[in-house]
């Protein structure tokens, strides 16, 4: 079989655009494509141990592959949240002057029930459910 130049010379430009093609669009459907391995559902975990928090103050623990908030209110209530920001996903914090829950990206405020008060968020914080073990806090998810 007889190829002339111009054949061989169009199979290898139109090879490596196949390649070049591949190499760009491969790394983009990996990005777009979501993990294989499916996220734990974490019913509850320990945040704390007790006399880790005084009154008014907070506490950032983790939920799973979240974040949690765990407040004890100045009355010495507990009181544990998602720590994610209703806004733009951004991780809150308890704030001790405030005596409130605030988000330093937009300044969203939440008041100790989760509600959101101040700034741009538009709905409450998901509130989890706290109970004392011994000397451990565990944080449970609501059901």
């Amino acid at each position: 079989m007889d190829t002339s130049r111009r054949t061989f010379l169009n199979w290898v430009i139109g090879a490596s655009g196949l390649g070049l093609a591949g190499s760009m669009l491969y790394p983009l459907f990996k990005y777009m494509s979501p993990p294989r391995g499916a996220e734990q559902s974490v019913s509850s975990v320990v945040a704390a141990h007790a006399g880790d928090l005084k009154p008014n103050s907070g506490k950032i623990f983790k939920f799973g592959s979240r974040a949690g908030l765990l407040v004890m209110t100045p009355a010495g209530q507990y009181k544990a949240f998602s720590a994610t920001c209703t806004h733009l996903n951004c991780i809150v914090q308890y704030r001790e002057d405030m005596q409130h829950i605030w988000c330093a990206c937009h300044n969203g405020q939440y008041d100790l029930q989760g509600k959101n008060i101040a700034g741009p968020p538009p709905r409450p914080l998901e509130e989890y459910d706290v109970q004392v073990k011994g000397a451990d806090i565990v944080v449970l998810r609501r059901a």
